[in-house]
């Protein structure tokens, strides 16, 4: 489910390892680097993505028992902790256009000669997990990307979707969104294509010519509500095991009213050539060959039908421990998903392999005689793609436990060749930037950071380079200067963690130059493909393994916190910056619109010989009470300053029981930005500084609780999650404070 990283602005550069006080073994780390095998982690590969993966697949199954026998063999101890969540399968997926051009839609995808996997019956249709089932027939409307400012257009054209199947094609928001909005607009049914503007031939080649989106190619996946809540649907804030009490169907939030489907630009260029009415406005037009058009004449009329079965299925998470000889009790979590769409061979399982060639490499370490300090778990996720099932259940059936002992989470899913990506708690900024020094890029004579800062710079000198990429080249060209890391929002197995236990996490991948965007949750996601145009030869499998595994390794024996926490105030500060902005930038265009309302300036302008709708009426903004959390970032502020310098000056000399208590503050500070009573109308959510956001799915909305009461409107909620969001940055700086205290006595 890895789509919402393909930054390239989280790319991280770095002090010398001379001036770290996190520097690892580095004896220790070059053994590890010579027990990863690309070649080796590429044979799983292919092994594990031979067939489907989806939920309740035989194969996924195998996988899972293939990953514990290979954790056992390299001497963890490993089990598979298995959850039941509700699932739904597909019976019946069917799409019938009525009339003179009608047509029954595929809903499969046609093998590919010289592809074996391809031609499996075993894959199921292309479906989208949790949509409503239903059986409608309606006019179709286009609403081209589905998102707030489409509908927002449309109603300006007069265009009403009530009553409506919609067509919205992929891309500029998360895909639950779009149905979501339609069913919330009123419509009856909704079909999500994949445009070849996105993903197809506009970009490159087709599959198996090039690395794009064939024209029968189908972007599956899963329209749950994540942003209220991920997991089972039927079991919030409690793990799905055999006897947990559950939610009936229909009171779960989560779950979705309309049929929905999934569908290739193949097919969907039949409907909207046979679409009339309006001609859709230029912000709408994809790459079909055709005029688009809004439909909104009626003329095309559709059958469809979605008919699942909605059981509980089982869910298999591979644990796998490596018991810490000195501090049992504080964990470092590794985890990546195993399941997939399909045969999911980028998505998720390049990954995995990563994961896999650690832990070979770690227990490979155990057995010369290095003993980790601190224990690690290693975690093998099942049902990541419909709802973040797996690592949720797992989250919240060990919360207590996991609270009490886990310091860390870190996570990767998909990979790909290109450039180091690093997302995640900005207390670890500095500690990610410092891991990139070590390792070697495969395809160059440098590292990764060395190859990070070349591209930065090359943005930055680009024509038409904006603030950020020169900011951030600038950053590049300075070897003394970290580059920031990314703020995460959602879209794989960090969240229940970061977002709910209010632990520390970080994500990490490789992108930029591999491309599986054109067979993304689609049957050509295989080895074929990856092995041609993503990650030939997991050349960048073993570059994550290498990042990731020193993470792990040096985290299992650091003698302090690998934390600074100057750079998650500076960044805290800046996302402070960034929300007073926004009201004022709000306030000045419900001003600006309210004058332009009372001047007739709508009416006179509009183009008499179209439709013309009035906007929605912006509501006056007032000015939210930031003190609270211009006081707290000023509290944070010192703090931090203060914990970074006793660390520096003191850390090191430090008696044991006081470094050990260093890491249990550093865990209850990540703890305390939890607010109690979550973010307004989704309390599963807790993290008052990174959140998804409702409107984004898997993008992210820094100080969550602020910046979305200020986007909806919400004035009342702005400023009491101001006052709560100040409570926790001063809970955190108080942790500090403690620590600071500790160094000093």
């Amino acid at each position: 489910m890895k789509k919402t990283y393909r930054l390239i602005n989280g790319m991280i550069a770095s002090l010398l390892l001379a001036t770290s006080a996190f520097a690892g073994d580095a004896a220790l780390e070059k053994k590890f680097d010579g027990l990863i095998d690309p070649a080796e982690m590429n044979g799983w590969l292919e092994t594990m993505a031979a067939e489907p993966n989806h939920v309740g697949a035989p194969h996924n199954k195998a996988n899972a028992e293939m990953t514990l026998k290979q954790f056992q063999d390299w001497g963890w101890d490993a089990r598979i902790e298995t959850f039941r969540a509700l699932y739904p399968t597909p019976i019946k997926v069917s799409f019938d256009l009525l009339g003179d051009n009608g047509f029954s839609a595929t809903l499969t995808e046609s093998p590919i000669e010289g592809d074996a996997p391809t031609f499996t019956d075993k894959a199921l249709p292309a479906y989208l997990g949790y949509q409503g089932d239903g059986d409608v027939t309606a006019p179709v409307v286009y609403v081209n990307y589905g998102m707030p400012d489409d509908y927002e257009t449309l109603k300006r054209m007069g265009v009403d979707v009530k009553g409506k199947i919609v067509i919205a094609r992929y891309g500029a928001g998360w895909r639950g969104l779009k149905p979501k909005l339609a069913q919330e607009h009123g419509a009856v049914g909704c079909i999500i294509y994949s445009d070849p503007h996105e993903d197809g031939y506009a970009v490159d080649d087709f599959y198996p010519k090039g690395a794009s989106r064939p024209p029968q190619g189908v972007q599956r996946g899963s329209v749950m509500d994540m942003p209220t809540y991920p997991g089972d649907p039927l079991t919030p804030g409690r793990g799905a095991t055999e006897k947990a009490k559950r939610l009936s169907r229909k009171d779960a939030k989560t779950l979705l009213k309309i049929p929905a489907i999934p569908m290739s630009y193949g097919d969907a260029r039949k409907i909207l050539a046979a679409m009339g009415g309006q001609v859709a406005p230029e912000g709408f037009r994809g790459s079909l060959g055709e005029t688009y058009h809004i439909g909104d004449d009626g003329a095309a009329k559709a059958h469809l039908v979605v008919q699942s079965d909605w059981s509980l299925k089982p869910v298999y998470n591979v644990v796998a421990t490596m018991r810490g000889a000195e501090f049992p009790d504080e964990w470092i979590l590794r985890g990546n998903h195993r399941d997939g769409w399909v045969m999911g061979a980028s998505d998720p399982l390049s990954g995995h392999i990563a994961m896999m060639g650690e832990a070979k490499a770690i227990g490979a370490l155990v057995r010369d005689g290095w003993k980790p300090k601190r224990t690690i778990v290693y975690l093998s996720w099942d049902a990541e793609e419909p709802g973040l099932i797996g690592s949720t259940e797992y989250a919240e059936t060990h919360e207590d436990e996991l609270v009490a002992k886990a310091l860390l989470y870190i996570n990767s899913d998909g990979n790909g060749r290109g450039f180091l990506n690093v997302a995640g708690s900005h207390s670890l900024q500095h500690f990610a930037n410092e891991i990139a020094v070590d390792v070697d890029d495969p395809q160059t004579d440098g590292s990764v950071d060395q190859r990070a800062r070349a591209q930065l710079m090359i943005a930055a000198a680009a024509k038409g380079a904006d603030g950020d990429a020169k900011k951030l080249g600038a950053l590049a060209a300075n070897p003394s200067s970290d580059l920031p890391i990314d703020a995460l929002g959602s879209g794989s197995d960090y969240t229940a963690f970061l977002q709910h236990l209010g632990m520390a996490a970080l994500h990490v991948g490789y992108y930029g130059e591999g491309d599986d965007n054109g067979v993304y949750h689609s049957l050509y996601d295989d080895f074929a493909h990856h092995n041609k145009f993503v990650d030939p030869g997991s050349a960048y499998g073993g570059a994550l393994a290498r990042t990731i595994g020193r993470m792990v390794l040096r985290i299992a024996d650091a003698e302090l916190p690998p934390v600074r926490y100057g750079d998650f105030a500076s960044t805290v500060s800046d996302y402070l910056d960034e929300v007073k902005a926004l009201a004022d930038d709000r306030r000045a265009r419900a001003d600006a619109q309210a004058a332009a309302n009372e001047a007739g300036a709508f009416a006179r302008a509009h183009d008499p010989k179209k439709p013309y709708g009035a906007p929605t009426v912006l509501k006056p903004v007032p000015h939210v009470n930031f003190a609270p959390l211009e006081d707290a970032v000023d509290h944070l502020k010192k703090s931090a300053a203060a914990y970074d310098a006793a660390l520096a000056e003191k850390g090191p000399a430090l008696a044991a029981d006081k470094k050990r208590r260093l890491f249990a503050l550093a865990r209850e500070a990540e703890q305390a930005l939890k607010i109690r009573e979550g973010l307004p109308g989704r309390p599963w959510f807790r993290n008052s500084i990174y959140a998804p956001g409702t409107l984004t799915g898997y993008g992210v909305k820094t100080l969550p609780g602020v910046r979305e009461a200020i986007e909806q409107e919400r004035f009342a909620d702005a400023d009491k999650y101001s006052a709560l969001t100040a409570a926790a940055i001063n809970s955190y700086a108080a942790k500090l404070d403690s620590a600071v205290k500790l160094m000093n006595d």
